[in-house]
């Protein structure tokens, strides 16, 4: 499973930007044709997160969809694989949406003093 050493990067980069402040949220955004599982991801984050400042965070993932543009044609068409045929009958395309796994948002705790 990947996706363990994915989280642990994601927790490490995390804690890194939040400064020493506790995460209340982390925001993903994953790619349907990224080869990640969201849900695996959503195991290990609670594992991974613990002893750190992400400890207890609420997790939320969108999820991309795939999307390709045809060389042949330019249409542009939703892809569930990374791989696909274009309506023209083309099999030349170009990937526009669907790979990605962005850490999009964090939300820290703000202390009043």
């Amino acid at each position: 499973m990947h996706e363990l050493g994915i989280t642990q990067n994601i927790i490490a980069i995390v804690s890194e930007n939040a400064q020493d402040k506790k995460v209340q949220r982390v925001l993903l955004e994953i790619g349907k044709l990224s080869a990640i599982m969201p849900d695996a991801i959503k195991f290990c984050f609670d594992i991974c997160a613990k002893d750190t400042i992400v400890e207890g965070a609420l997790l939320e993932i969108i999820e991309i969809p795939g999307m390709a543009k045809c060389r042949q044609c330019d249409s542009i068409i939703h892809l569930e694989k990374p791989f696909g045929i274009c309506q023209c009958g083309s099999v030349q395309l170009d990937l526009i949406t669907g790979e990605e796994l962005n850490i999009k948002e964090i939300e820290v705790e703000e202390l009043c003093v």
